[in-house]
């Protein structure tokens, strides 16, 4: 029995000075990104930096010359002033109220397709539909075509089971302007979770079911649970979006009869006021409620991230 010896593999060294560093490669891969990145701060950031430093001053568009800086007052005016003040209470409403019910209703059409039907795909497309018209178009749909009192489609139905005639944005401008919105966001509730129902652990389900589980019971303690996580992501995301909506409002009510949100004040206080200070430090408040939301909203998909890795 011979033992048999290999030699070595002889190798060059690399000088160091030609050794690219661990820095230098970073770069390298992030340098695709940079114009992307550079037009995003373009874009962004500069306007928001010039709409804070125009919130420090007194200044109207009307008479450019006599603008001074005031620090926090216009701050304490928006904080302190009744008709802004019912403007921010206006948001509030609107936004919970439509978020609670586009999540309502997309979960029980997320429950519906997530059986199997003939035509399913047609009926999802279907649902899915609303979501992608433009917002302001979607808002004249819902003036003209449903809310109208003398040729709209609600009091058509109600005029032919011989019901009142109401004037749908004068009675209830606030129900109507949510109304828009519900029907516009629950396609995107609904798909978020219907995400979340089809990413569920089938073996579990069928485990529940063999094991005498009634459908209820399968939903409380093994459906709603999965889901929650799929639930605050649409509510942070629907939140964002709600506390910025000025379509809805401008289109069919015009921030008459009590349905002016923050967004519309802001448009107010710029463009009809001329308030340049004013309305950018109410700008600045919708833009740190807004950042505060998304903030949630990306722990939690970095929370659903990390979930569906561990289960890989």
């Amino acid at each position: 029995m011979t033992a048999t010896t290999t030699a070595p593999v002889a190798t060059t060294p690399v000088p160091a000075g030609r050794r690219p560093s661990a820095r230098l490669r970073a770069w390298a891969t992030r340098a695709p990104l940079l114009p992307a990145l550079i037009f995003m701060i373009v874009v962004t950031q500069l306007p928001f930096v010039a709409t804070l430093v125009i919130s420090f001053y007194d200044w109207n568009a009307l008479y450019p010359d006599a603008r001074s800086f005031t620090g926090l007052d216009n701050y304490r005016q928006v904080l302190s002033d009744a008709d802004l003040r019912h403007s921010v209470w206006t948001t509030v409403v609107l936004t919970v109220s439509v978020v609670l019910a586009s999540l309502v209703l997309g979960l029980g059409l997320a429950l519906l397709l997530d059986r199997r039907f003939r035509g399913r795909g047609v009926v999802r497309t279907l649902l899915i539909a609303p979501f992608l018209v433009v917002p302001v178009a979607a808002a004249l749909l819902w003036k003209h075509v449903l809310y109208n009192p003398e040729y709209g489609l609600l009091n058509g139905l109600l005029h032919y089971v011989g019901g009142p005639q109401p004037d749908w944005i004068s009675d209830t401008p606030l129900l109507a302007v949510e109304a828009s919105l519900v029907w516009q966001w629950t396609p995107f509730m609904m798909l978020i979770l219907l995400a979340g129902l089809q990413s569920r652990d089938q073996q579990q389900m069928e485990a529940a079911r063999v094991d005498g589980a009634s459908d209820w019971q399968i939903f409380r303690h093994l459906t709603l649970p999965h889901l929650r996580r799929y639930l605050e992501l649409g509510a942070l995301l629907g939140s964002i979006y709600i506390v910025q909506n000025f379509d809805a409002v401008f289109t069919i009510t015009s921030g008459g009869l009590g349905t002016a949100n923050l967004p519309y004040t802001v448009y107010q206080s710029f463009y009809q006021a001329h308030e340049n200070g004013l309305a950018s430090a109410a700008g600045v408040l919708v833009v740190i409620g807004s950042i505060v939301i998304a903030t949630f909203a990306l722990r939690v998909v970095s929370s659903l991230f990390r979930e569906e890795v561990s289960r890989a």
